[in-house]
């Protein structure tokens, strides 16, 4: 690698933080006159019970069959409450990660 090489990398990066910073600029612009508009958690936890999703009885048999057959007595279900969460996804890709071999 050449110093004439490295100069160009370092004026593109330069280029490039300086983008970043003008786009940090104007979000944190946007945020200042709309804050809700950037807090999409806000409005997901604003829901109300009309307007989440339901667990049907078919639904309801099954994780009761899956517990049961789990600990090996019938339980009675009191609450199910749905949670958006993407961390089984991301356990998925840790698990499926970790299983490739490295040279």
């Amino acid at each position: 690698m050449t110093v004439k090489t490295l100069a160009e990398m370092l004026e593109q990066m330069q280029t490039q933080l300086a983008e970043l910073s003008r786009k940090v600029e104007q979000l944190e612009a946007a945020q200042k006159t709309q804050p809700q508009a950037l807090q999409p958690a806000a409005a997901d936890s604003m829901q109300t019970e009309e307007t989440r999703p339901q667990i049907t009885e078919e639904e309801l048999i099954a994780i009761s069959g899956a517990i049961a057959a789990y600990l090996g007595v019938r339980v009675r279900i009191k609450q199910i409450r749905l949670v958006g969460s993407h961390s089984w996804a991301q356990q998925g890709r840790v698990w499926i990660q970790a299983s490739h071999k490295l040279h």
